[in-house]
């Protein structure tokens, strides 16, 4: 898995904007947190889209990244993800791709 790291002076690293949905009925809070982020329990914060959807997005650089969602304090899987992985807690964390 690659993590993001600290660019070399004076090298800039690319980024892209990564479009992040989910549809979570009836939830007050949502956040995506994962390695891109060391884990950090606050997570980014998603926008509620007022139709059940919550809405963000991440500026990456290419790579792989394990992540997992927070719906009002707990953690929960992305549907919508096309790749998952086995973590240590006997659940899986989703992977975003970044080209």
């Amino acid at each position: 898995m690659k993590h993001l790291q600290s660019p070399k002076p004076g090298r800039k690293v690319s980024t892209r904007a990564i479009p992040i949905e989910v549809r979570v009925p009836g939830a007050q809070k949502v956040a995506i947190t994962g390695d891109f982020l060391k884990w950090a329990p606050q997570g980014v914060p998603l926008s509620y889209d007022g139709r059940e959807v919550w809405r963000t997005a991440l500026d990456l650089p290419p790579g792989e990244y394990q992540y997992r969602i927070l719906v009002d304090g707990a953690w929960s899987d992305h549907p919508q993800a096309q790749k998952r992985v086995p973590n240590p807690f006997g659940s899986e964390n989703c992977v975003l791709v970044v080209g």
